[in-house]
């Protein structure tokens, strides 16, 4: 069953790719005591996820901090360093911070896992957006799959 509103985001290990290299970090500190847009994407480099997912949020970044996120955050089921090389590639400097769960780990703990292992992908995340206060989801939207429409940056900022 996925996360939904008013469920507490699962405390695992994850990675994010910082330009020093990889830090594990503990998603219950890192959504503690703030307000965090979290996305996530099937895949680094994926056509969508290149072109119109990640931009969305990076585009949007001043105006989702001027409702009151405080980080915004993008995760998908890549290791840490093809997340450094895909903000590396997409230009992210400190807009977007990229977490990586590469076993997902943090997926399946939120009930997000799509699996494409017929189609030589593994366990991804599903297309998602969600925004946590102090680690209580207060809202989220997951794709159907194929779809780009309920979890891109301007349909969060219509929510918040």
């Amino acid at each position: 069953m996925p996360i939904s509103v008013g469920d507490t985001i699962p405390a695992v290990k994850v990675t994010q790719a910082t330009a020093e290299g990889p830090k594990e970090v503990d998603t219950g500190e890192f959504f503690k005591g703030r307000t965090v847009a979290l996305f996530g994407v099937p895949g680094a480099f994926t056509p969508t996820c290149s072109a119109k997912h990640l931009p969305s949020f990076v585009q949007n970044a001043d105006a989702l901090k001027a409702k009151g996120v405080d980080v915004i955050a993008c995760m998908a089921t890549n290791d840490a360093f093809v997340m450094g090389a895909w903000a590396k590639d997409q230009g992210i400097t400190d807009q977007v911070v990229m977490i990586a769960d590469g076993s997902a780990v943090f997926t399946k703990a939120m009930g997000l896992e799509f699996d494409l292992t017929a189609r030589g992908l593994g366990v991804r995340a599903q297309r998602f957006a969600l925004v946590a206060k102090d680690g209580k989801v207060t809202h989220i939207a997951i794709e159907a799959p194929g779809a780009f429409e309920v979890s891109k940056a301007e349909a969060v900022l219509a929510a918040l």
